[in-house]
């Protein structure tokens, strides 16, 4: 061993690991940028499953949406059809209903026309019963104005007694099944 080498070590040898340590600061940073670069790619990546996932996630509320208002129509239209399921019933059993009314307005003049008669208004009645349990109603007509949802004019007549537009005389009753009209009545209006 020489002096120099008991004093320390060469200079050649300090700028060595000079060199060294900053190529390994160097070489950290290049794995800093590196680890950042993947990062990025990868938030940029997750951006873009993110926006997947919420965009599926509106597709989803509105595929539900629509479900439950399909559901709700549904339901609705059942309801409907349950509720106006005797319908075409009623429509065949309101002429019989009118003939009732006619035969009880002939005049009975014996005991068993009379007997007869009490006979077809009890009829009469329970079938008005039966209908009313369904939600059936006559349309009030005399005297009311004229109104095209729920009366068809057959005939206009100039009066006196009642105002321009109003119902004089009904010549065939109208009903209403929870109200909806299923026969409007037959009038004669006042010019």
């Amino acid at each position: 061993m020489t002096v120099d080498n008991q004093n320390g070590p060469d200079k050649d040898e300090v700028l060595e690991e000079k060199d060294f340590e900053p190529k390994q600061e160097a070489t950290e940073v290049e794995v800093d940028e590196v680890s950042n670069a993947q990062i990025v790619e990868e938030t940029s990546e997750g951006t873009d499953y993110e926006k997947e996932i919420e965009a599926l996630r509106a597709s989803e509320l509105r595929i539900r949406a629509d479900f439950d208002n399909f559901r709700r129509r549904t339901n609705e239209e059942n309801a409907k059809r349950i509720k106006f399921a005797s319908q075409s019933v009623i429509e065949k059993l309101i002429p019989l209903i009118d003939n009732f009314e006619r035969a009880l307005q002939v005049e009975a003049t014996s005991d068993d026309a009379k007997q007869i008669q009490a006979g077809v208004d009890m009829i009469h009645r329970q079938l008005l019963d039966v209908l009313n349990g369904e939600q059936v109603e006559a349309i009030d007509a005399f005297g009311q104005p004229f109104d095209p949802n729920f009366h068809q004019a057959v005939m206009q007549e100039p009066s006196d007694e009642f105002d321009s537009g109003v119902v004089t005389m009904e010549l065939q009753k109208g009903y209403t099944m929870h109200g909806r009209v299923i026969r409007p009545s037959m009038v004669k209006v006042a010019e």
